[in-house]
C-alpha cells in the first residue's frame, strides 16, 4: 500500500522501518493504539511526503492527528477480503507485475513481501549476494522510473502472475524446509506458512494445475519431516528413513492432488517434481523406487527448465541404472557450470559416485569441500561420517 503511491519500493521500506522504529520507542508508554496498522501506515505515508519535499512536511516528533489515522484504518478495514484472502499473497501477485523483470519478480517477493535477506535469495538461485543484490536494487529503480503500477490484481488476472508466485511460495517452502530443528527463528514456520499459501492458491486457482502440483510437492515433502532426524538428532537420508514414521494421510492428499494436476492435462514443473516425490513414496509399500521412472522424469523436468539442479539430481538418479562410473561422467558434464561451483549437494553427490568408483582420495577432497559449505550442523556431521568411511 506504501509502494503504491510513490511506485517506489525502496521509499516504502525506509518509511516502513522508520514507523517501526517510532512505534517502538512510543508504544510502550502511550500505548498500542486500537489500529496498529493504521498507525503504521499513516507514520511511514508522512515520512514519504517528509522525504518526497511535500507541503505537508511533519517533525519527527509529530504524531498522526485522529483524523487522519481513521481515513488510513478505513481504507485498510474498506479492503475487499474476498478478492484475496490474504494480505501477503495479495503483495505476492502485485510484485508479479508483467512490466517487471520475469527474472528478478521472484526474487522481489522474497525480499520485499517475505523479508528474506539478498544472501538468502542469492543462494537460492545459485548467484552471488552482491550480485542478487544488485538485481534488487535496479529492479526497485526501474519501479520507480517507469512508474509501473503496483496495485493488487483482480482474480481474473492472477493466472498470468502465477508463475513467479508459484516459485516465491516454494522458495519460501525450501527455506523453511532446510531448517529441519527449527532451530533459525529467521526460519521457524516458513514451511508451514507456505503450504498454507499453496493452499489458499488452490482454493483461489482450482483450474491451475501447477497450483495443484506446487501444494503435491510440498505436501510430500512435508510428510517425511518426522523421518529426517533420528532420536539423536542426526541426518537421515531418505533412503534410510523410516517409513513407519511418514505421514500417509499427507501423502494421500498430495497423490490426490497430483492426480488431479494430471487430469487437467497441462504438464509443468511442479506437477513433474511432485511426480518424483511421490515415485521416491512408494517405499512405504515395500516396493522398489522405479528408478528408470525416476530418470524419465528428470529428463522431462529437463526439458521445461534447464536447471543445473536438475541435471545433477538426474545424474545422481542414474547411478541406479547405469552404475556410478556413468553417473560420475553426467557429473562431470556439469562442472563447468559455475552455478554448481558452491552448491554443496553436488559437490556430496560428487564425492559419493567417486567413492563408488574407488577414487577414495579424490571422494575425500569432494568430502571436504561439501562439508565447507554445509550450513546444517546435523548434515555437516552426516558428510563427516561418509568421508569418515572413505
Amino acid at each position: 500500500m506504501l509502494a503504491s503511491r510513490t511506485r517506489d519500493i525502496a521509499l516504502a521500506e525506509d518509511a516502513l522501518a522508520d514507523a517501526f522504529e517510532r512505534a517502538l520507542r512510543t508504544w510502550p508508554e502511550a500505548g498500542v493504539p486500537d489500529s496498529p496498522e493504521g498507525w503504521l501506515l499513516t507514520v511511514a505515508r508522512h515520512r514519504q511526503s517528509d522525504v518526497l519535499g511535500s507541503a505537508a512536511r511533519r517533525t519527527s516528533d509529530a504524531l498522526p492527528d485522529d483524523d487522519a489515522l481513521g481515513t488510513i484504518a478505513t481504507e485498510v478495514a474498506d479492503r475487499d477480503p474476498d478478492e484475496i484472502p490474504d494480505k501477503r499473497l495479495e503483495l505476492l501477485f502485485a510484485c508479479a507485475h508483467p512490466a517487471i523483470d520475469p527474472a528478478v519478480r521472484t526474487p522481489l517477493m522474497l525480499q520485499t513481501v517475505l523479508g528474506f535477506d539478498a544472501g538468502t535469495i542469492a543462494s537460492a538461485f545459485l548467484v552471488a549476494p552482491a550480485a542478487m543484490g544488485q538485481r534488487l536494487v535496479r529492479a526497485k529503480n526501474k519501479i520507480r522510473q517507469a512508474g509501473i503500477g503496483f496495485h493488487v490484481p483482480a482474480v481474473a488476472e492472477l493466472p498470468v502472475r502465477l508463475d513467479a508466485v508459484l516459485d516465491a511460495v516454494y522458495a519460501a517452502y525450501a527455506e523453511g524446509w532446510s531448517d529441519a530443528e527449527e532451530a533459525d527463528p529467521r526460519r521457524r514456520n516458513l514451511a508451514e506458512e507456505a503450504i498454507f499459501l499453496g493452499r489458499l492458491l488452490v482454493a483461489l486457482l482450482p483450474q491451475e494445475p501447477e497450483a495443484l502440483g506446487l501444494l503435491a510437492l510440498m505436501l510430500h515433502a512435508h510428510a517425511r519431516r518426522a523421518a529426517r532426524r533420528n532420536p539423536a538428532g542426526d541426518y537421515v537420508p531418505i533412503a534410510d528413513q523410516d517409513t513407519s514414521l511418514w505421514d500417509v494421510a499427507t501423502i494421500e492428499e498430495a497423490e490426490s492432488l497430483l492426480h488431479d494436476a494430471c487430469a487437467l492435462g497441462r504438464m509443468g514443473r511442479f506437477q513433474l517434481e511432485a511426480a518424483l516425490q511421490s515415485a521416491h513414496s512408494v517405499r512405504r509399500t515395500g516396493a522398489p523406487v522405479p528408478a528408470a521412472a525416476i530418470v524419465r522424469l528428470y529428463d522431462a523436468l529437463l526439458e521445461i527448465t534447464g536447471s543445473p539442479v536438475t541435471a545433477l539430481n538426474r545424474a545422481v538418479a542414474l547411478a541406479d541404472i547405469e552404475g556410478a562410473p556413468a553417473a560420475l561422467a553426467a557429473l562431470d558434464a556439469l562442472a563447468p557450470d559455475a552455478r554448481l561451483r558452491d552448491y554443496q549437494p553436488y559437490w556430496a553427490a560428487r564425492a559419493e559416485l567417486l567413492a563408488r568408483c574407488g577414487a577414495r582420495e579424490q571422494a575425500r577432497e569432494a568430502y571436504g569441500r561439501a562439508i565447507g559449505l554445509e550450513r546444517d550442523p546435523a548434515v555437516r556431521r552426516f558428510l563427516q561420517g561418509r568421508a569418515a568411511s572413505v
